[in-house]
């Protein structure tokens, strides 16, 4: 189907739910990341020790801002001046009380769940390569549950963004589609790591069926999604069940196929990665924006990866005012 014949026109919101988290970068060594035991570029599961054994090892000086795949991608939108909402759960001392006051400032409306349980951390290990490595304690993001999602979440959200980390809890990730759709929101879903589809690859398959409208993934995540290597069959696979489907290509660009066309959108920008850290994130901030106001899918692209772009110049998913400034100018 047409993708802006789906979204309602009377509809600017765009809603996002997944984890509210607080991102810990550091610039570290290769040799510092094999040592830690995770893949250079995945996502892995820890304790609170780990993160508080690991950040006395740190050598760089590390970085704290607001994170979380799909509330860096809400505030992006936010922003750029879109209209927005996130759904998620906050711990209730300081780091969450930076979380909430940090979405305030960016023209996001908070919809947050408390509880005593202290505010999820991410520890971002970033390589000389730029690629970042993450080491995810949940805290109270993960006790965010399907009873507490109602319509009202995402009332008059034209699209609702999922993080594909949410289907680590799929209760969760079922109750959050179910109210989006009788809100009459269209689904889009960024599938987050090729460990989530590793993990999840059944579930993934059966939701996107079911629910999905925009499926956006980089080359791992849909080469474990689809099986495929070659950039066409996989885009192909990725646009089998969606309305529309999004390729990463890094920096060669990205492809976006919408009723059976392919749409080659050319990377912005030539300077080099300081920091991957909310690339993807930020991408899906200026598609989705430029979706919702119904700039053509040319248009969305070039948004996107200009917003790609200008967050891998610096540390963290927060594009400073300049960056942004910038990005408004393909909106004159």
């Amino acid at each position: 189907m047409d993708i802006t014949q789906k979204i309602d026109k009377n509809k600017t919101l765009i809603a996002g739910i997944g984890a509210a988290l607080i991102d810990i970068l550091s610039h570290e060594t290769d040799d510092f990341l094999e040592k830690l035991g995770n893949k250079k570029g995945g996502m892995t599961y820890v304790d609170v020790e780990f993160i508080e054994r690991t950040l006395l090892k740190l050598t760089g000086n590390a970085s704290i801002v607001p994170g979380g795949a799909a509330c860096n991608t809400i505030i992006g939108i936010g922003q750029l001046g879109g209209e927005t909402r996130f759904v998620g759960k906050r711990g209730m001392g300081k780091f969450g009380d930076l979380f909430e006051t940090e979405l305030k400032k960016s023209n996001v409306e908070p919809h947050l769940f408390t509880t005593p349980t202290s505010t999820g951390r991410v520890l971002s290990i970033i390589t000389p390569d730029a690629q970042r490595s993450m080491f995810t304690l949940l805290g109270a993001s993960s006790e965010m549950h399907p009873e507490e999602i109602s319509y009202r979440c995402f009332q008059n959200a034209a699209i609702l963004f999922l993080e594909g980390y949410l289907v680590f809890n799929p209760d969760l990730t079922i109750a959050a589609l179910n109210a989006a759709k009788a809100a009459g929101s269209v689904i889009a879903m960024d599938l987050a790591s090729f460990d989530v589809v590793e993990s999840s690859k059944d579930f993934l398959e059966k939701i996107v069926i079911d629910y999905v409208d925009i499926l956006i993934a980089n080359e791992d995540e849909s080469k474990v999604f689809t099986g495929y290597s070659d950039e066409t069959e996989a885009l192909k696979a990725l646009a089998e069940n969606v309305d529309v489907a999004v390729l990463k290509v890094g920096k060669r660009g990205s492809f976006i196929s919408h009723q059976g066309n392919i749409i080659k959108v050319e990377p912005k920008g030539t300077g080099a990665a300081l920091d991957t850290t909310g690339a993807g994130d930020l991408w899906a901030s200026g598609f989705l924006f430029g979706l919702v106001n119904g700039y053509p899918l040319e248009k969305c692209g070039e948004l996107a990866s200009a917003c790609g772009y200008e967050v891998c110049q610096v540390m963290g998913a927060k594009i400073p005012e300049k960056g942004w400034e910038r990005i408004k100018k393909i909106l004159e």
